[in-house]
This record gives C-alpha cells, structure tokens and sequence, in this order.
C-alpha cells in the first residue's frame, strides 16, 4: 500500500477518533479538552519518522489541524481511539460526582406505590380488600414455612372473580399480581388480559399456539382471562383446546404462574363446574358486588377531579339524579364505574360544545360543568334547529336566484332599448 493511501486510511481513522471525543464530549463536558496530560492514549502531538521501506513509524496524531495532514503512525488508530473511550468510561464510573444521564433519568422515576395501599384506595370494595389480605396473609405464612423448612399446605393461586361488569376486576387482579410478586410467589408481577378472540384461532391446531403465545407473556405473572365461560359453549372444539392448553400450562408451570377467571356469576359458576380439571384448579371465589349510588357519585367526581373538571354546587344533586335515573333504568345490565365513566364523557362533550361557543373562554370557563352540560340537546330541538337551518339556506338560496334573474332582465331590457335605438 502506497504512503498517500495509508494517509488517507489513517486521516478516516483519525476522524473517527475525533468522532468518539465529540460523543463523550457532549455526554461529560470538557473532558477530551485538557492538554495531553489527561492520560488519554492517543491524545498528544507524537513524532513520526520513515523507514527505507517508505513506511511511518511513530503516534497518531488525532490533534490535526485544518491545513495540517495526520501524523501517520504504526500505532492501531481504532485501538487508540477505543483505550480512550474506555479510560474515559472507567475514570468517569470511579468518581461519585458524575452522574449520567440515564442514572439521572433513573433518580427521578418515581417509586411504585405498595400495592397493598393501591388496594385500599380503591373506592369501595370492602369485602373484597377483606378476601385479598386474608388470602394474602395465608400465602405469604405458608410460602415462609416452606422456606424454613416446615410442612406448608398446598395452596391454589388461581382465582375465580364473579361479578358484574365495571366492578373493579380487572384492577384488583392487576393488584394481585403485584403483591404476588411482592411476597415472592411470582418472579415479574405483571397482567396480561385476554379474552376467547385472544386465545381461539380459526382451525384446531392453531388455537393451541395462539393460547400458548399467552402463556408465554403471562409467565412469571397472572393471566386474566375475562368473560371465560365463552370458552366453553357447546359442541366448541377451539373453545375446549383452548381450555386444554391453559390447564397444562398451569400444571407445567405451577411456581410461576397464575390464571385468574372472570365473568358474570352465574355463567362462570356452570364454566368451572364443566371441567373436572378446571373445578380442581379454581377453589377460590372472590365475588364482586354492584357499586351502591354513593360510591358511584364518589367515582364521578374522582374522574373530574383527575382531569381537571369541578361542578357547580347548585348542579351536583343533579348529578346524583342522573346517576340513580342511569342504574334504575338498567337494573339488570348496568355496568357500575363503566356507566359512571360513559356519563363523565357524555358530560364533558356537552361542556365542551356549549364552550367552543364563547369567545375567549378562561380555565374557570372549561373547567365548570354546568346544569345545560348534563343533558343532551333532545332530538326534537335538533331536528328543529336543523329544519331552521335548512329553511334559511333554503330562502337565502331563493333571494339569491330571484336577484340573479331580476339583474338578468335588466341587462335583456337594456340590451333591447339599445338595439331599437340603433335601428
């Protein structure tokens, strides 16, 4: 290889070294900006001198001017360039003062709540918080006789959650996989939810590898597998593989793995009671009740107080109106915080139009619900306005051709008189 190429090598290399520098750089400050007694390899002027063979001995020079060519070295650029990069790595890590921006960012995570308190702060659910600290308390005793090298009862972890919709299932399982993890029965704590579409495929084969790609995500945490008993409807072949591959999941995976079942209290009562394999699984029933109108106005204003709403005194008993009027009306189908939830939004999209029609409104403005926000324009008002609204396009429309035709006429008189003038 002739001089002038291997110039032109070192002078790419000499770049990346520069490249390296710049990075640490603007991560450390002015590191790589102190004289050659920094300690850097490669960091300092070195003199270079030539063989008869035309080749060039000596240090790289990585402090190249503009109008200067690199002094060519028989030093390995890449390696220089890396020692730098890994003392500068390793005097950074030893001093207690350097903090990097992913240790910074890491500080200012804020801690996990415990979950035990998450539970407590739960609106309602007092039986329920009961269930889960008696059976908490019962699995962590047993887990630390275990370690100790006592006899320990065989307990179940799986759980059957029956109740109906918008009762808190789904997030008191999340709890439980949580304190699961704290008490060291599970290795990761986290929830993966599901349904029959996520677990039954299209042909019998393919459902056991999509119920196992599941599983899969669940180990080490809790599976909740919502409205299960649609898993076992008559003459279900996918429904029933389904049902087979959890059921040796949980036998194969029995230290790290948790299944929670969930749905309407009748339904999943029939569900277990299908499966000799499932009633030997599931013994353990946590029931959740319907939320009482208290509790319910209690969870309206927790959603207006997280985003950012406050209602007007003389309208909250209207609220509470709505609110009773809603679970009297759906007795039998009504979905607790779910239809708490749905009224919030019905609410604040009726704030929100009402509003967008001020001129320049205030944050008191968009923050207050007021009596006109809680009920809907009704049908027969719209209708009405829009019949208006048709109307007046409609006339304005009219006067528009009329005009049109009267400024015709006019040029057609005026064209006329013009001609029988000519004639």
């Amino acid at each position: 290889m002739g001089i002038d190429s291997r110039e032109k090598e070192l002078e790419t290399l000499n770049k990346i070294t520069s490249m390296q520098k710049d990075l640490l750089g603007s991560l450390y400050g002015d590191f790589f900006s102190m004289g050659s007694g920094a300690g850097s390899k490669g960091t300092g002027a070195g003199a270079g001198s030539s063989n008869s063979s035309g080749s060039v001995s000596g240090n790289a020079n990585t402090n190249v001017g503009a109008s200067e060519k690199p002094i060519v070295g028989s030093g390995d650029a890449i390696a220089d360039a890396n020692d730098a990069l890994n003392e500068a790595k390793n005097l950074f890590a030893a001093d207690p003062n350097v903090v990097t921006p992913k240790e910074e960012e890491k500080k200012e995570e804020e801690p996990d709540e415990d979950p035990m308190e998450t539970l407590d702060k739960l609106i309602g659910l007092s039986t329920i918080k009961d269930d889960v600290k008696e059976l908490t308390a019962f699995v962590k005793v047993q887990k630390a006789r275990k370690d100790q090298g006592l006899k320990s009862v065989p307990v179940s972890l799986h759980l059957v959650f029956t109740g109906n919709p918008g009762t808190g299932k789904t997030t008191v399982a999340r709890i439980i996989a949580k304190i699961y993890k704290q008490i060291g029965v599970l290795s990761k704590g986290q929830l993966v939810e599901v349904d029959r579409s996520g677990l039954v495929a299209g042909y019998v084969g393919q459902t056991a590898i999509k119920t196992q790609e599941q599983i899969a995500k669940a180990k080490g945490g809790v599976l909740f597998i919502d409205e299960a008993y649609a898993l076992a409807q008559k003459d279900d072949a996918f429904g029933q593989e389904a049902i087979d591959t959890i059921l040796k999941a949980m036998e194969d995976n029995r230290d790290d793995f948790v299944v929670i079942v969930a749905g309407y209290t009748g339904p999943m009562k029939k569900f277990i009671d299908s499966n000799p394999g499932l009633k030997s699984r599931f013994n353990k029933y946590i029931e959740f009740p319907d939320y009482n109108i208290d509790e319910l106005e209690e969870i309206f204003y927790m959603n207006c107080n997280k985003y950012d709403y406050k209602v007007d005194e003389g309208v909250k008993h209207q609220v509470r109106a709505l609110i009773t009027a809603k679970k009297i009306e759906n007795i039998d189908n009504f979905a607790n915080a779910r239809e708490v939830r749905n009224l919030f939004e019905e609410i604040i999209t009726n704030q929100a139009r009402r509003v967008s029609t001020l001129e320049n409104p205030s944050s008191e403005d968009m923050m207050t619900i007021k009596l006109e926000d809680l009920f809907e324009e009704k049908k027969e008002e719209k209708e009405k306005k829009t019949s208006e609204d048709v109307e007046a396009t409609s006339k304005d429309v009219v006067e528009d051709s009329h005009d049109n035709v009267t400024e015709e006429s006019e040029v057609t008189s005026e064209s006329s008189n013009g001609d029988e003038a000519e004639a």
